[in-house]
């Protein structure tokens, strides 16, 4: 099998855009770069959205879990993820501030920048855009690296558009995992019935026990198959019916449901505005 090429010229960019690379948006968006686009030494993800049933590409382990975050987020209702900026303007700004602009190693040819996300949310009943840029901590430390930020920070600036640098400092570890957990229990599985929901919802909120005591306590009394209770709580989470504290490792031994509801801000802290 032939070797994929990963250099840029001026007939692939054309291709791209013909191609609809980077226009869309929702279910219909086309990110500028995919997995099969980037040379395979990092680690990559294709991944089902839940908010615009479309895959998303992510280039790294933090892309992912900012991803994850913001897909989460009841704020959030579109991710774009590597979303080509103009070229012509960032060739513009570059000349501009006198930085070098990215271009292709071996032809020379002036890459089209990307922002790894490009976020629609309603905040405060207003539709914003929100333009985020993530990246290693320990990757800031490089000045070639803060001078291509630079381009990408008066480019949004010019669209009076927000835009930010996410590190794995703003990532909270444990409401990644809490969501990595409950986030395929989003639909309730076809062979539950629905009219369990309530009846779930009514039994753990009784006597003082352990979550997972009521669970199986439940599955006993309705003769259901063991672990059908618990699918319909991670359903119930994940529905936000029970908006439990992601920030704390959801621990089925612990006595009742930690039922302390995220507010909108710490939400929003967390996927990184």
């Amino acid at each position: 099998m032939a070797k994929r090429k990963y250099s840029w010229t001026e007939a692939k960019i054309a291709r791209f855009i013909k191609e609809g690379r980077g226009q869309g948006e929702l279910s219909n968006y086309k990110p500028w770069l995919t997995t099969y686009d980037v040379p395979s030494e990092g680690r990559t993800h294709r991944i089902p959205g839940l908010k615009n049933e479309r895959i998303h590409h992510l280039l790294s382990d933090l892309e992912r879990n900012y991803f994850y975050l913001s897909e989460w987020s009841d704020q959030v209702i579109d991710i774009r993820e590597q979303f080509p900026l103009n070229r012509e303007i960032t060739t513009a700004i570059a000349e501009r501030v006198g930085i070098k602009h990215p271009e292709d190693s071996t032809s020379k040819t002036p890459l089209v920048m990307t922002t790894d996300f490009y976020i629609t949310a309603r905040i405060d009943n207003e539709v914003i855009n929100l333009a985020r840029t993530i990246k290693p901590s320990k990757e800031l430390n490089s000045s070639r690296v803060i001078e291509k930020f630079e381009i990408e920070r008066v480019y949004w600036e010019e669209k009076n558009i927000d835009w930010g640098i996410v590190t794995e400092k703003e990532l909270h570890k444990e409401a990644i995992d809490n969501i990595v957990w409950l986030r395929s229990s989003k639909k309730l599985s076809e062979d539950i019935n629905p009219t369990l929901i309530e009846l779930l919802m009514n039994s753990l909120l009784k006597e003082p026990r352990t979550i997972i005591d009521g669970l199986n306590e439940f599955d006993a009394t309705y003769q259901l198959t063991g672990g059908t209770a618990l699918s319909i709580l991670k359903h119930l989470i994940a529905q936000k019916r029970f908006k439990v504290d992601l920030t704390k490792k959801i621990d089925l031994e612990k006595l009742n449901i930690d039922f302390t509801s995220m507010s909108e801000s710490s939400t929003t802290e967390r996927w990184g505005t």
